[in-house]
């Protein structure tokens, strides 16, 4: 039996890797993701794409962004909360 200090530890194989570098692939993963949306806009306006590919780079890009706004939102209240707390 394990005592209260002898936690199972999980590792993902990335030791070196902490949060910053969890957030910043997470940030470059969502910004590729939103220039593949503006690129596939812009070639459909200029005839060169299949239009269930712009929709779907577009949706894509859409949902992307609002998963951004919704962590953005959620790492604010928390910030907020913390900040809250009395010492």
């Amino acid at each position: 039996m394990q005592g209260i200090g002898q936690g199972v530890r999980v590792t993902s194989g990335n030791e070196g890797a902490g949060f910053g570098a969890m957030v910043k692939k997470a940030t470059e993963n969502a910004m590729e993701t939103l220039r593949g949306g503006e690129k596939a806009s812009a070639n459909a306006v200029i005839g060169t794409a299949d239009l269930t590919d712009v929709v779907e780079a577009v949706t894509n890009a859409e949902l992307t962004l609002q998963t951004v706004v919704a962590v953005r939102d959620r790492m604010l209240n928390a910030y907020q909360d913390i900040m809250r707390m009395p010492i």
